[in-house]
């Protein structure tokens, strides 16, 4: 339980960490750190215009993106603290809510019969059918290494009885899930949330026609897909027998450098070019690949 309200305390500090890091990065004022909160609540009382052509999945897609983020919440624990919902293989189940939620919004940006809605959301498409096999070479390395197919069971094992085998499965780990994330939340060096050129847009040209409190709903979901990747970072450097204060000052302080990292990262490097990004997002799955066979040699699965 400690999971969920953890991760909406990161989502509202996250987005405005990231900004003010690029800001004084860029020798800027910057927005405050809470100003994408008052954007949200201002959002949130705004009424949305909906076009006439569209059907119910368009309304309904926001809210569905929404609600796959808090159940995919539900299933990462913190720590020593077991997740809401866990059982064997609910890394599958937690990928694919994600999938879902991206699902969802590839239809809504294809019903409203826009080219440049249709274009973005064929390469959100691509781009998570790329990113998907990382995290799941990724994560079903982990598996093979503690034997356990749950998030709860599999980081309690992690971090028991391996001592420097954990501590450098992990490195590669965060390295991955971090990448992933920034694929997932459509920023650089994949995409530019803050480009003004719709032919190079992905995720912001499949919102250009949601409005008021849906587009409000979807920069919160946006925050929440990053905090929620955040959590799994801060398993990895959870120990489970140190209090649970102790545990969330390090969930805290991991989260804060994610997201400091975040920021340093867009501020020196550029949006790749559209053919270069898949380039890009599989050479994660080669990491992850690499962290494979490393398991299996140290589980004695391969000898060379």
């Amino acid at each position: 339980m400690i999971a969920m309200p953890f991760m909406l305390v990161v989502a509202f500090l996250f987005i405005g960490i990231v900004s003010r890091t690029k800001s004084l990065l860029g020798g800027r004022q910057g927005p405050g750190l809470l100003q994408h909160v008052r954007d949200g609540i201002r959002l949130f009382k705004k009424g949305a215009v909906i076009s006439t052509t569209t059907s119910v999945v368009f309304r309904l897609a926001p809210t569905i993106s929404f609600v796959t983020i808090l159940l995919a919440c539900t299933l990462v624990p913190f720590g020593a603290s077991p997740a809401l919902f866990s059982f064997s293989f609910d890394v599958v189940a937690f990928a694919y809510l994600l999938a879902l939620g991206r699902f969802v919004m590839i239809l809504a940006a294809l019903d409203t019969g826009s080219p440049f809605e249709g274009m973005g959301a064929n390469r959100e498409a691509i781009y998570g059918m790329l990113v998907e096999p990382a995290f799941f070479v990724l994560f079903g390395s982990l598996a093979i290494l503690t034997g356990h197919t749950s998030f709860t069971t599999l980081f309690s094992a992690l971090h028991l009885g391996m001592g420097g085998v954990s501590i450098l499965i992990s490195a590669f780990a965060v390295y991955v899930i971090l990448q992933i994330a920034m694929v997932e939340s459509s920023r650089l060096p994949v995409d530019d949330p803050k480009t003004h050129l719709e032919l190079t847009m992905i995720h912001e040209v499949m919102i250009l026609d949601h409005s008021g409190f849906d587009l409000g709903l979807i920069m919160v979901t946006s925050s929440m897909k990053f905090a929620l990747f955040g959590l799994l970072l801060a398993n990895f450097h959870l120990p489970p027998n140190v209090p649970l204060w102790m545990q969330i000052g390090i969930a805290l302080a991991v989260n804060i450098i994610f997201a400091c990292t975040v920021g340093v990262l867009e501020s020196f490097r550029a949006r790749n070019r559209m053919k270069r990004n898949p380039q890009f997002i599989l050479t994660l799955t080669s990491v992850a690949v690499l962290i494979y066979f490393s398991v299996l040699i140290l589980t004695n699965k391969l000898v060379l």
